[in-house]
């Protein structure tokens, strides 16, 4: 099995900053994709970043510019550095993974970590 432990999210104020960790630990033999979703009440879940295992990184047009992911292979941990966060950024922001895990490709969700951008 896999496991993702979330963490960094909180209460911010309008223009301030946060940054969401996603460590993977378990049967992993190699990371091909990693990425961040977010969901807020009363919407579907959509894309905020992603990273390929080649480094190409790819952004939702709202928050380019603002946000951006990286990763620390070492650690099999992917981050989401966030600035100059907006009350639209509130929601929960999900990691997204997929791994090479016994031979077979498969994807992992992490348990969610609430943002909440607000005065």
């Amino acid at each position: 099995q896999v496991q993702l432990v979330e963490s960094g999210g909180g209460l911010v104020q309008p223009g301030g900053s946060l940054r969401l960790s996603c460590a993977a630990s378990g049967r992993i033999f190699s990371i091909n994709y990693m990425g961040w979703f977010r969901q807020a009440p009363g919407n579907q879940r959509e894309l905020v970043a992603e990273i390929t295992n080649s480094g190409t990184t790819n952004y939702a047009d709202s928050v380019k510019g603002r946000f951006t992911i990286s990763r620390d292979n070492a650690k099999n941990t992917v981050y989401l550095q966030m600035n100059s966060l907006k009350p639209e950024d509130t929601a929960v922001y999900y990691c997204h993974i997929y791994v090479y895990s016994d031979y077979v490709l498969k994807n992992y969700w992490g348990q969610g970590t609430q943002v909440t951008v607000s005065s």
